[in-house]
């Protein structure tokens, strides 16, 4: 009977953390790793990255309604890296890095999904790859990333906003922790930027928090991220912000966990069914769409689409 009520001890603080639940969708058509996403007129595009047969111009769609893929025109070059964001009707993929040879650039695509045309806008200031792009109030902003100096990866602070109406950029202070390989969320309006490492090394990874208001154009640190990773993902949902996933040198993480800007404060969740890093998700109708990424570091891919749902049933 002892034995009984230790295993019972051990287990219940376990369940307490472990909120939120998960369930598989149908798989990306192919295997993919470090591919963009966005969520255009309630289905969710998938686009570049590293594939089996090398740099993808591709671009797969996913209809939520009737879970199932289809494919629209190819990218104007391939990428990957790159960041993909929505505007009122229009999709942007803005950055990356457009071969083997990790050369980062500074292209600024226009998807019209009406059309299924591709057009080319002003270039971003600042050429870089594996930066985190979001929208707030009609205009994109683009944070940190890597650029070449020397024919070395190293990192940007740049912070930089583009307004589709005027097709242009503007620079903005730049974020206090330099980082690639990061993910960005929007709650209440403001940028919330987390995790990441430093010149495109795994080995290197940070915890680092930190959060831009646009209206008062000042950056301010915020509690760390528990687990320090890169090559992470995120999404918002009910306020709070969950992060998925990313690599290090001792393998691929699993870990969920959730910031809530109203407290400071972070919380594990349910961790991810298979570990992976250069993962993208997707916030859907409440839950979070969390689709491909490589099971092993620096490389590999795979069809993974999982959703998860914050609150267990």
């Amino acid at each position: 009977m002892r034995y009984l009520i230790l295993i019972a001890c051990l287990i219940i603080p376990n369940t307490l953390w472990a909120q939120g639940s998960w369930q598989t969708l149908p798989s990306t058509p192919i295997p993919r790793t470090e591919s963009s996403a966005a969520l255009l007129n309630g289905k969710i595009y998938l686009l570049g990255g590293f594939t089996p047969k090398g740099i993808a111009d591709r671009v797969d769609v996913y209809d939520p309604k009737t879970r199932s893929w289809s494919q629209t025109r190819p990218l104007p070059t391939p990428l990957h890296h790159a960041t993909a964001t929505v505007v009122g009707k229009k999709l942007y993929v803005i950055g990356g890095f457009a071969s083997g040879m990790w050369t980062p650039v500074n292209h600024t695509y226009e998807y019209d999904p009406q059309t299924e045309e591709w057009t080319e806008k002003t270039p971003m200031p600042t050429r870089r790859g594996s930066p985190a792009a979001t929208a707030i109030d009609g205009k994109i902003y683009v944070v940190g990333g890597a650029n070449k100096k020397f024919f070395r990866l190293v990192n940007t602070g740049a912070n930089e906003v583009y307004d589709p109406q005027s097709d242009s950029w503007q620079s903005l202070p730049p974020i206090p922790t330099p980082r690639d390989h990061l993910t960005v969320s929007v709650v209440e309006g403001k940028l919330y930027a987390i995790g990441g490492r430093v010149n495109v090394d795994y080995h290197r990874n940070l915890a680092a928090n930190e959060v831009y208001d646009p209206g008062a154009g000042k950056w301010e640190i915020l509690a760390p991220l528990p687990t320090a990773r890169s090559g992470i993902a995120s999404a918002a949902v009910g306020g709070k912000i969950f992060v998925f996933g990313g690599e290090s040198g001792d393998g691929t993480f699993e870990e969920n966990e959730a910031f809530d800007p109203a407290t400071n404060t972070w919380k594990k969740m349910a961790p991810m069914p298979h570990s992976r890093h250069g993962l993208a998700s997707i916030a859907y109708e409440g839950k979070i769409h969390v689709l491909t990424g490589g099971p092993n570091p620096g490389g590999g891919g795979s069809s993974l689409h999982e959703v998860f749902s914050p609150e267990s049933k």
